[in-house]
């Protein structure tokens, strides 16, 4: 996944992503953090000492927040009552980076307002004020038009969708068909039990109570909610639905037939007020900068991950989301990780599944996109592929003192984070012979600056009915020089 953050990250930075259009419902989340010591003598209900008050952008102004926290820019629309929490709202989103907005103020409308008490970590009551009516017809045209006026400058329009009255029917039909017409995809954070409002959108993000609703069909299983999913889409005309299951993580149901279930990386979960906002934000980001839909949930999904940890309506930044990405990919790196014993008995299961084993070896100091190049190409033949590499000892025999430059441990991980590559085994030999001959694979795998009388095991695999595959190089690439031109400067 850090390539395809890198590839967002870029956009962001050198200016090229598109601003992302937002409607919908926007709210004031008010949260009251304190302690509670005692019950009150007026009445059986917790005494909350409030120690700290905070205000967020809640509803569609987090997915704001959090596309302005990633540093991507946004037009923001929506209509807010003419109050006070209005006008906090309004200087809240001004003072978000790369946010335009357009809002209109209607009269006699309540700005919606949730106020959590929060105690020792634990939410104790939730007070809301809102209005749950549409706006008015002058207020309809008003977005509709602040919508379609911009989509010539957008790839994605989000909607928002909290049922407080800013999307009704009219509005969203004629945003979708607008944004169709214009090649704009539209992703919706849905809302109620009836989606066919939503008929024409690429994307629909409902939790699994929220498909429930809308469906009538208890999803518990993958199969139940695959089923709903695709119920869903049959009666809605919807291309794609991403259902998010909490703990469970997300599962992905495309126009094309395709099933993803994607499961959860959360550490710890304090909080998962806003998470679905995140969701929504990230993967339309993702989107806009051209990642595939399935990319683009797995990076909304890591970026939940994240949120969940936080307290309170929570954004992510592009350096958290780094670092949770780089610690889950070490992690999934570690476990390609195998000793010799391991390695011989996983070899034997996958020779007894009909996997055809392959098996190269080096000291693979400084990654380069000739190894890159070589690892694709062996694993393009062969079921499974096997990395050994010289542990630091039988580098610096072979290579001399200054090698390697980096330890065994982190080359390990580095070959291991590979897609290309199954599995990595440390060998401290001068040569890999003694492990070609434990692991006995189908294919053995070599650069083509070797020859077949050169190189090492080859007489082995081939006694043993396998096959030894010379790899042409990629011209111009080595970590010998690459060195030497770090050293030059």
């Amino acid at each position: 996944m850090l390539d395809i953050l890198e590839t967002i990250s870029s956009q962001i930075h050198n200016g090229t992503l598109k601003p992302i259009i937002c409607v919908g419902d926007i709210m004031l989340d008010r949260f009251y953090y304190g302690h509670v010591d005692r019950i009150s003598p007026e009445a059986p209900v917790p005494v909350l000492v409030i120690k700290d008050e905070k205000l967020m952008l809640g509803g569609a102004g987090n997915v704001v927040a959090n596309m302005a926290e990633l540093g991507a820019p946004s037009l923001f629309v929506s209509v807010l009552g003419d109050d006070a929490e209005g006008h906090c709202i309004l200087d809240m989103l001004n003072a978000k980076s790369k946010c335009q907005v357009q809002i209109l103020r209607e009269n006699q409308r309540q700005t919606t307002v949730k106020t959590r008490c929060v105690g020792s970590n634990q939410q104790i009551v939730r007070l809301d004020k809102e209005s749950t009516n549409s706006i008015n017809n002058d207020s309809q045209q008003f977005v509709i038009n602040a919508v379609t006026n911009n989509l010539s400058t957008s790839k994605v329009v989000i909607l928002s969708d909290y049922g407080k009255g800013i999307l009704s029917d009219q509005v969203i039909e004629a945003i979708i068909k607008a944004a169709n017409s214009n090649g704009a995809r539209i992703i919706v954070d849905p809302k109620g039990h009836d989606y066919s409002k939503y008929r024409g959108a690429y994307l629909v993000t409902p939790n699994r109570k929220e498909l429930a609703d809308a469906t009538g069909l208890t999803g518990k299983s993958d199969e139940q909610i695959i089923f709903a999913a695709r119920q869903l889409m049959s009666k809605t005309g919807i291309k794609n639905v991403l259902v998010t299951r909490s703990e469970e993580g997300m599962t992905l149901v495309t126009e094309a037939g395709d099933v993803k279930h994607i499961r959860t990386t959360a550490r710890e979960v304090y909080d998962v007020s806003g998470a679905g906002d995140t969701v929504v934000a990230v993967l339309t980001v993702a989107l806009s900068s051209d990642i595939p839909l399935y990319e683009a949930s797995l990076i909304a999904n890591q970026a939940a991950s994240v949120v969940v940890g936080k307290i309170g309506t929570a954004s992510i930044n592009l350096d958290e989301l780094y670092e949770a990405i780089l610690e889950k990919e070490t992690i999934s790196a570690e476990k390609k990780l195998f000793s010799n014993i391991q390695l011989q008995k996983l070899v034997l299961e996958w020779k007894s599944a009909g996997l055809t084993v392959g098996f190269t070896n080096g000291c693979f100091d400084l990654l380069h996109p000739g190894h890159v190049t070589l690892l694709e190409k062996c694993r393009s033949q062969c079921d499974r592929l096997i990395v050994a590499l010289n542990t630091d000892k039988s580098v610096k025999r072979l290579k001399g003192d200054s090698r390697p430059v980096q330890s065994e441990i982190s080359r390990a991980i580095i070959m291991a984070s590979l897609q290309s590559v199954d599995a990595v085994v440390l060998f401290s030999e001068d040569t890999p012979l003694a492990i070609i001959e434990e692991l006995s694979p189908n294919k053995l795998f070599k650069g083509g600056d070797y020859n077949f009388e050169t190189v090492v095991g080859a007489d082995f695999v081939k006694q043993a009915g396998g096959e030894v595959v010379l790899i042409d190089l990629v011209p111009d690439q080595s970590t010998t020089r690459l060195i030497s031109k770090m050293n030059q400067k």
